[in-house]
């Protein structure tokens, strides 16, 4: 048996007490709490809470007790602290019956900096005899209520314990999580600040479309409009609102998605450079590499937005007014246009290409994302996906779109 004080052990080693195991302990009977408390129920663990007023603390999940903290805490070697900052004076007057536990420090805050300390040192420091481990602060109650799925399968932990991080490891191991270590409890101030992020990944992705998309409707602009009005004095300012956006956004959405592939090339290229894989890509490539899916799903919403303008362009006043206008003067002319059937298979082609590319871009799209891709096999994946290894291109996308754009800017003068 191991002397080591810092050690804690979850789980006894005879017979007797493994058919019942040793509770765990649960302080807070919120929302969290209780989601969490269940969730431990259904993974087979024995679960008491911790509560001021044990006997009204509103409905627990079945199969669980509620006592006093000081009871709770004298119950179960591993306790949760569901509780917000500011009521964690309580623990300190908690300090003996708490000696040698291990405290899991669930809590957040609202904003950033809003203590000069983590909660997590807070709390090491009201209890210094106990083991304070950060972790289980970036899952939502619906998250553990419901299981781990998806980007919410990861459980970031830190403490100065060894010992009490592997206990808080196992279990959440248990409960279907992946536990991501990231060291001292120096790095709780860092977890406590992921919920707050708002998508930090997706931040250069959306400058560069803002971006593209800035530069090419302003270039569309002066070159369609204001060009148009100085030269032959014709006010077209209508197109502003739908036909210069249904240009743009086609032309945004092919550069974003060979932004996607393109850095996976330079990396290939880079490699067989260097003669080695196992050599740090530079900073910028890399952060480049780390940002492909949200790339991709941004080139997939400006593909969604221009299928969309495409489809309305039949109801637009401007449309119906020149077909009016061109069947009213062949009836004065007395004349009827032949039909052309190489500019009819023509048409239908290029509609029909650019309507299977779209659909192998949603297809491409749909697989990028967590809830689908997690379902999917390797090979399942690479072969949708397209390997990186061989630097293949979804060349029926890019084309059949390019058609499509080029069939309804050019051919029928719909702009």
């Amino acid at each position: 048996m191991s002397k080591n004080p810092e050690s804690v052990s979850l789980c006894p080693l005879n017979s007797a007490a493994a058919t019942e195991p040793e509770p765990l302990c649960i302080f807070g009977t919120g929302d969290l709490g209780r989601s969490l408390g269940q969730r431990l129920l259904q993974s087979g663990y024995r679960v008491v809470y911790g509560s001021r007023k044990p006997h009204s603390c509103g409905p627990l999940p079945p199969g669980t007790q509620a006592m006093s903290h000081s009871a709770a805490a004298q119950s179960a070697a591993l306790v949760f602290i569901c509780i917000h900052r500011e009521h964690y004076n309580f623990l300190e007057t908690l300090a003996p019956q708490l000696q040698g536990k291990v405290l899991v420090d669930v809590s957040n805050n609202l904003k950033k900096n809003l203590y000069p300390e983590a909660n997590a040192e807070y709390l090491q420091r009201l209890v210094p005899g106990a083991h304070v481990v950060k972790a289980f602060n970036t899952l939502s109650a619906w998250t553990l209520q419901n299981g781990p799925s998806d980007a919410n399968r990861q459980v970031y932990l830190c403490g100065n314990s060894a010992e009490a991080k592997q206990a808080v490891a196992e279990t959440a191991t248990k409960l279907g999580f992946t536990v991501l270590d990231r060291g001292s409890l120096c790095a709780a101030r860092e977890l406590e600040d992921f919920p707050l992020q708002l998508f930090p990944e997706w931040r250069l992705p959306l400058r560069i479309a803002v971006g593209l998309t800035a530069f090419f409707y302003f270039y569309l602009l002066i070159r369609i409009v204001i060009y148009t009005y100085v030269q032959k004095g014709d006010d077209i300012s209508f197109r502003i609102m739908v036909s210069l956006a249904n240009k743009v956004f086609p032309i945004v959405s092919l550069i974003m998605l060979s932004l996607c592939y393109l850095p996976g090339v330079i990396a290939a290229f880079l490699q067989l450079y260097r003669g080695t894989k196992y050599r740090r890509f530079p900073d910028w490539l890399d952060r480049w590499m780390l940002c492909r899916k949200q790339l991709g799903l941004l080139a997939l919403a400006f593909a969604f937005l221009h299928v969309l303008y495409t489809l309305i362009i039949p109801q637009r006043y401007y449309v119906r007014n020149r077909i009016a206008g061109s069947t009213i003067l062949l009836i004065k002319e007395n004349k009827t246009s032949a039909f052309d059937s190489a500019l009819a298979w023509r048409s239908d082609s290029f509609l029909s290409t650019g309507i299977l590319g779209f659909g192998l871009y949603v297809l491409l799209g749909i697989t990028s994302l967590p809830s689908v891709s997690n379902a999917l096999s390797w090979r399942e994946f690479s072969f949708v996906q397209v390997n990186d290894r061989h630097q293949k291109r979804p060349h029926s996308v890019l084309f059949g779109h390019t058609f499509l754009c080029q069939w309804l800017s050019d051919y029928l003068g719909w702009h």
